[in-house]
């Protein structure tokens, strides 16, 4: 989750990544950085990333989308992941992501809700990559 240069490897709905804070992929906390996802450019940065203390880590990025052109299309998302160690080498990984504006309004609607679909899709595909 730290490498932004793995996502795509494991996530198809992520792609033009890029940090702006420094060279490199791997992401530290306050970073900023460029993505798309779900068809939206988005603006982000990372709020938590805490190293895995008593087999739990979280990261967490705050993402918008800003259009000048038309409010409607802003989009305003926090997405936070819980992974926590368990035995049995197994792992928990809890993500949870609040979102507002119109576009966010206007997937929720639509069945299969893309959103939750494209969230398991990117759980499954940290579990193939864990399981490599």
């Amino acid at each position: 989750m730290v490498d932004s240069s793995q996502w795509e490897s494991y996530y198809d709905n992520a792609d033009h990544i890029e940090l702006l804070d420094h060279a490199g992929s791997r992401l530290a906390f306050g970073d900023r950085f460029n993505f798309h996802t779900f068809g939206f450019p988005i603006n982000a940065q990372v709020m938590e990333l805490v190293a895995p203390t008593d087999g739990v880590a979280r990261i967490s990025w705050h993402g918008w989308q800003k259009d000048a052109a038309d409010a409607n299309n802003d989009l305003d998302v926090y997405h936070a992941f819980l992974i926590e160690a368990l035995a049995g080498k197994r792992v928990r990984v809890l993500t949870q992501e609040s979102q507002i504006g119109q576009p966010a309004a206007d997937m929720a609607k639509q069945t299969p809700n893309p959103m939750l679909n494209g969230h398991q899709d990117w759980l499954d595909g940290l579990v193939r990559a864990a399981t490599r």
